[in-house]
């Protein structure tokens, strides 16, 4: 058996991910905005990283130094960008593997200039800026203190300054702190002579605000996964113009295919989940099993490409699915669209096949 006939698989069209790499960098390009395409939520596949590059991207950003050590080890070609504050237990394996680190922590700072010193490298960071998400970042009223400290540090390089919105807390990145941002590169250039090479605003939620901004200012780069795979944008889920959002699919065989009362029989407790289903009556329905469940996805990131059929809900290795309006024969395969969360979850499980085209 082929991995093509394997389930559950994913299915990477690499040559759509090419396709939208490519365009966001057109796109962006005028306004003066580079891209570094993030790898994490494939695990550093460098097959996916490759298809990046070849869209015209030229650096790549993951936030576990092991992805990033597979890559290179892979053959990958670029400039790597740890995307999360070094790990004091690995400042070696950052200084050895990765060009640039995003930081904020100074004890960080101090270990990996003298990580740097021993291995005769150097270091590029990019010191992050807290704006309102309350992820990582240094205060504003730090952030002068912290630079006058780095440029202290032999063997290290302040590449530029950066911010994360969104993935925490959801704050939309806008105007005021996008132009916070900017406003911040400008003052730290005056104040300590630096030239900035990269002024990152954020992720694949900033490309809502680059599309109707009258001005970036000094932004002049944004961190793109869900964008580059999915083809969405992360603040609702909607599609990006003139990009594929089918680049990566989830494929799941029936293996029960039965009418069955559409409520338990029987006193209702919590199920495995700890969770206290509700159901409504519908009388019987035609029931589907497939071969996952929540050990390998994420439920409510999942979808359907076929609008007959409903996901009901899903055990730990098995998924239960409506096909009243459609019912299907056992070995019928059904096909997933996924958002960034269940892509995540189904790239890490070990039980899902990943099959590229």
């Amino acid at each position: 058996m082929t991995t093509a006939q394997v389930t559950p698989r994913l299915e990477i069209d690499l040559s759509k991910i090419q396709h939208n790499s490519r365009q966001l960098s057109q796109q962006l390009a005028p306004q003066g905005i580079t891209i570094t395409g993030v790898t994490k939520a494939t695990l550093g596949d460098h097959r996916v990283a490759s298809a990046m590059l070849s869209g015209g991207i030229s650096t790549l950003g993951d936030s576990r130094i092991e992805n990033i050590r597979k890559m290179r080890d892979a053959g990958v070609r670029a400039s790597f960008m740890l995307l999360r504050s070094p790990q004091l237990s690995r400042i070696d394996e950052v200084v050895q593997y990765a060009d640039i680190s995003l930081n904020s922590e100074p004890a960080v700072l101090e270990r990996l200039s003298e990580s740097a010193c021993r291995q005769g490298l150097e270091h590029r960071v990019l010191l992050m800026v807290e704006l309102g998400d309350l992820r990582e970042g240094i205060r504003l009223d730090e952030i002068e203190t912290v630079v006058a400290h780095c440029q202290q540090l032999p063997n290290l390089i302040i590449e530029g300054i950066g911010t994360n919105l969104t993935c925490l807390s959801g704050v939309v990145p806008d105007d005021h702190n996008m132009g916070q941002l900017s406003e911040l590169a400008a003052a730290l250039q005056d104040r300590f002579g630096l030239k900035l090479a990269m002024v990152s605003g954020g992720n694949s939620s900033s490309l809502d605000w680059l599309a109707n901004t009258a001005c970036t200012g000094n932004i002049s780069n944004v961190r793109l996964g869900e964008a580059l795979l999915l083809g969405c944008e992360t603040l609702h889920g909607l599609p990006l113009a003139g990009l594929y959002q089918g680049a990566i699919s989830l494929v799941a065989e029936v293996i029960e295919s039965r009418r069955k009362p559409s409520v338990p029989q029987g006193t209702l407790a919590r199920n495995a989940f700890g969770e206290q289903a509700d159901f409504i009556q519908r009388g019987e329905m035609h029931r589907c099993i497939l071969d996952m469940g929540q050990q390998d996805i994420k439920l409510g990131g999942l979808k359907p490409v076929n609008p007959a059929l409903t996901i009901l809900g899903a055990s730990s290795d098995h998924l239960v699915l409506d096909a009243t309006r459609q019912p299907l024969a056992v070995g019928a395969e059904v096909r997933f669209q996924l958002d960034y969360s269940a892509l995540l979850a189904a790239m890490t499980s070990p039980f899902v096949t990943k099959c590229y085209c």
